[in-house]
């Protein structure tokens, strides 16, 4: 059965990987109708309900239920999305959304984020379903558009305006499950705090003029680079937080990583992985990642856009982003103009039947093996289920062939991929984690 489902598994990652549903922040990008059809017809038949939620065209979900016997037990959702982040093929080894299979290993845009959680989560939805699964409570497929922009026409919508039907007590997306070798056994992050996102337009201003004649001219472009050189530069304090000081501790890492008089200095040599890693874990970050402007070679531009993504660590409100951004910015605020989208940290309590859950059935799958909480770096969808009262955590279960610095790295970058194991450990961790919480 095993190799059955992770075939079936492989399969459908192959799909959605072809589907190719890049979501590049705009209302018409994304298209997420072509794998939430494709989801459709590989659950059609199981005998699971299946609903559909279109927001706006093209940017369709999939939410598919096995009714449990007792109202009174909790739900489990099991949540992947369906988009991608756009891709420079230029940079790839293979092509980005060819899918190929290579020594057990799939290749392509969204395989690491999150379409192998996706598929293994729909393959062992859909398994249940037909194998006559009678849960005592509620099990939940959600497959959701629009997570890389911020889910507006996705989760963000479904909760504010569909909550009834998405009501969970536990909730399950990406990421976490990379193996970890301590010298006390193998320990699985889970993800159970995300930063939040102050992403932030600078519109920076000028007065045109002709470019032949470039003396003392007040030049938005040139602005806009000093400002983007101050934004790259900027180090805000170390803060050390209790879920960062946990996974410190459970990694058996080095003190120095729970240390703010240290810390800094410390990972600046460490390898690449693991130093972006802490560093985001305890810094408010900020990155210029976008600019528009100028309208002709020979014209000076009197108005360049910068887009600036910035994440903020738990306890930081919109004020003291902000606050933040305008001292980075520093004298040159008032040639600006800001406009901000605040979208604060959640975080969901260890102490949970769901942690005991998952420590029961990773013990089994993963022998030796221990949980350890960790903080999200980027944002995910859980963060607006956490906020309509839902227990959230980043977790899926990888093979020892998903190193973490390479883990780390395939998350918007280049060469992403994932090996056929890792796809049968998720398949098994779903089957036994449904199971055990609602069985």
């Amino acid at each position: 059965m095993a190799d059955d489902l992770t075939n079936e598994a492989t399969a459908l990652l192959q799909d959605l990987i072809r589907n190719a549903c890049v979501n590049d922040g705009t209302v018409a990008s994304g298209e997420e109708i072509r794998s939430a059809d494709l989801i459709t017809g590989y659950l059609e038949g199981c005998g699971a309900d299946i609903e559909h939620y279109e927001p706006q065209p093209g940017r369709r979900s999939v939410l598919a239920k096995i009714e449990g016997s007792d109202p009174s037990a909790p739900t489990l959702m099991l949540m992947g999305h369906t988009d991608v982040v756009p891709v420079n093929a230029d940079g790839w080894t293979r092509d980005p959304f060819g899918a190929e299979l290579d020594d057990g290993m799939i290749w392509g845009r969204g395989a690491v984020d999150m379409l192998n959680l996706t598929s293994t989560m729909a393959v062992a939805f859909a398994h249940l379903a037909r194998s006559g699964f009678t849960p005592r409570g509620t099990l939940l497929y959600l497959a959701v558009a629009d997570e890389e922009a911020l889910g507006t026409w996705g989760a963000k919508y479904l909760v504010e305006h569909e909550l009834d039907a998405m009501r969970a007590d536990y909730v399950i997306t990406e990421s976490g499950g990379y193996q970890v070798p301590t010298k006390t056994g193998v320990r699985l992050p889970v993800m159970v705090e995300e930063k939040g996102t102050y992403w932030s337009n600078i519109t920076v201003h000028g007065t045109p003029s002709h470019a032949s004649q470039a003396y003392r001219t007040d030049n938005a472009l040139v602005t806009a680079a000093e400002i983007v050189r101050r934004i790259a530069e900027y180090r805000p304090e170390v803060q050390i937080g209790d879920t960062w000081r946990r996974y410190v501790e459970g990694l058996g890492l080095p003190p120095e990583l729970v240390d703010p008089d240290q810390i800094d200095d410390y990972i600046a040599d460490l390898p690449i992985g693991l130093g972006r890693i802490a560093h985001s874990c305890t810094h408010t970050t900020m990155a210029p990642t976008v600019a528009h402007g100028g309208t002709k070679t020979n014209v000076i531009p009197d108005r360049v856009d910068l887009q600036v993504d910035m994440r903020t660590l738990p306890g930081q409100g919109g004020d003291v982003a902000r606050d933040l951004l305008l001292d980075a910015i520093g004298d040159l605020a008032d040639r600006v103009e800001i406009s901000s989208n605040d979208d604060p940290s959640t975080s969901s309590a260890i102490d949970t039947p769901l942690w005991d859950s998952l420590s029961r059935v990773t013990a089994r799958l993963c022998e030796g093996s221990a949980l350890v909480p960790t903080v999200m770096t980027g944002g995910t969808d859980n963060r607006f289920f956490r906020r309509a009262g839902s227990i959230g955590y980043g977790f899926g279960l990888f093979s020892q062939r998903i190193r973490f610095e390479d883990y780390a790295k395939m998350f918007h970058g280049h060469d992403e991929r994932v090996d056929q194991e890792s796809l049968d450990l998720s398949t098994q961790l779903w089957l036994a984690l449904a199971a055990d919480v609602l069985a």
